[in-house]
């Protein structure tokens, strides 16, 4: 017998009466607020093409390394997910049955949240998934997507989101961008807003893999020698000002440390030998990744992008996995960071020009109070990114508020992003963090610690004017 699927209207808020009534007040001010979503990984060609999702397995299972991840960690192989080598002979319906039957997996986590959340609200399945119902829901799923409402762009305008922004290679040569800004042109065209971000990593880590190619393909994109260092700098400042053309307002750079250096001129060209002679010791890689956030740093001064650093994942931890099916399958672990002696050259050269905005992230929870919070709170330029990633739970945006907030304030942080490659998944992941922060402001409101109408303009901030201003959108 099917089991029902409840998503009470209650969930996520405080357990204390009067506390969860003031919450009930605040959420009301912004459960329909526009969606800004300024950092993500959603495929541009959905929008671009806006063709038809294939099935459930195509579009819930395998972009989630949170599902699959946890599914691989059960002993479930990755091919047999439609995942990888071998995954393109996987039955897309055997795959969702896997899912089902191991759905319990999930229990308490936040996947199950925002998973149940996408079946009630955007498929109107209302029994549990279960193996037993994994037929009826790989059939729901699939007559749905049929249906003109369900392609990309009409559920795009159906989650109310106002700029959704995906993330991109300056190797990239932003071919999907181009038709939707094409598209958004035309009279009468579709107005969705899906800008990209400069994401340098391929082409500022030395230990990347292919980077000695990348470096010769970026010099063939710009026309610039970037075997030599102010060739190499030329073509950084080249593309950021298409990607800006482009309608980028950020850079994004995932270091395996939150490491900055401020070398002489000369230091960093007889650093940069080395590296693009293939010749940099890991120790050297390490420098150079940090001399290029500074680097960075100095031409988002310049062409006015928002800078995001998001540091302290051991990537690709899974060598043998890493090797088979590449990267982005879910072995990427948390490190312990250190911000402050970290990030001092940066800050020492641009931490003090309000015209700059820099983005910080954290993967280590204990770096909130002690370091980001205090940073955060001073330098001008900085700003707190959100908990993020293994930290987007109730638990983890929690703890981020509790630790923050009294240092940095409210308006030293960005207020959500939820940082995805799960399209369906983003009206859920911004519902958990709006229910979250409307909890914290209600309890601060019940303690008297703020009044409601305060809080009330906060939650607003939080949810839609905060990551508006900060991303420049």
């Amino acid at each position: 017998m099917a089991l029902p699927l409840r998503l009470s209207t209650d969930r996520l808020f405080p357990a204390d009466g009067h506390t969860r009534e003031i919450a009930r007040v605040l959420y009301r001010e912004v459960c329909k607020l526009p969606i800004i979503s300024p950092h993500g990984h959603t495929d541009p060609a959905w929008f671009a093409s806006d063709a038809p999702f294939g099935n459930a397995s195509e579009l819930l299972l395998q972009p989630d390394h949170y599902l699959f991840r946890m599914l691989y960690s059960q002993g479930i192989a990755l091919s047999d997910l439609g995942i990888g080598p071998g995954g393109g002979h996987t039955d897309p319906r055997e795959a969702w049955r896997i899912l089902a039957s191991n759905y319990h997996l999930f229990r308490g986590t936040p996947s199950r949240m925002w998973l149940d959340w996408v079946f009630a609200e955007v498929f109107s399945i209302h029994v549990r998934l279960t193996e037993e119902t994994s037929d009826l829901y790989y059939d729901t799923i699939a007559e749905a997507l049929a249906w003109p409402e369900f392609k990309p762009r009409a559920l795009f305008d159906r989650f109310n989101i106002e700029v959704l922004t995906t993330t991109e290679s300056p190797l990239d040569t932003l071919e999907h961008h181009q038709v939707i800004r094409t598209e958004n042109a035309k009279d009468g065209g579709w107005p969705g807003r899906v800008l990209t971000a400069y994401r340098p990593d391929p082409v500022i880590d030395p230990e990347f893999e292919g980077f000695q190619a990348n470096l010769d393909r970026l010099s063939e994109l710009t026309g610039e020698d970037c075997r030599t260092w102010q060739g190499y700098l030329a073509a950084h400042r080249q593309r950021r000002a298409f990607f800006a053309s482009m309608g980028a307002t950020s850079t994004d750079h995932g270091h395996p440390t939150a490491a900055t250096a401020d070398l002489p001129p000369a230091e960093a060209e007889a650093l940069f030998a080395d590296v693009a002679t293939g010749r940099a010791t890991p120790a050297q890689a390490e420098l150079f990744r940090a001399q290029m956030l500074t680097e960075m740093a100095g031409m988002s001064l310049d062409d006015g992008l928002v800078m995001q650093i998001h540091p302290g994942s051991f990537r690709n931890h899974n060598a043998p996995l890493f090797e088979k099916f590449g990267r982005d399958k879910g072995a990427d672990i948390p490190v312990a960071t250190e911000y402050v002696r970290a990030l001092r050259p940066l800050l020492s050269r641009y931490g003090n020009e309000a015209g700059l905005t820099i983005i910080l992230f954290t993967l280590d929870e204990t770096a909130y109070s002690r370091e980001l919070a205090p940073l955060a709170g001073h330098y001008p330029a900085l700003r707190l990114g959100p908990a993020w990633w293994f930290h987007d739970s109730p638990e983890g945006m929690r703890r981020f508020r509790e630790q923050v907030t009294e240092t940095a304030g409210f308006y030293n942080t960005v207020g959500f992003n939820d940082d995805t490659r799960a399209f369906l998944s983003i009206p859920a992941r911004h519902d958990v963090a709006r229910r979250i922060d409307c909890g914290f402001l209600a309890r601060l409101v019940a303690e008297h610690r703020m009044d409601e109408d305060e809080a009330a303009e906060v939650a607003v901030d939080l949810a839609y004017n905060l990551p508006k201003k900060a991303y420049r959108l």
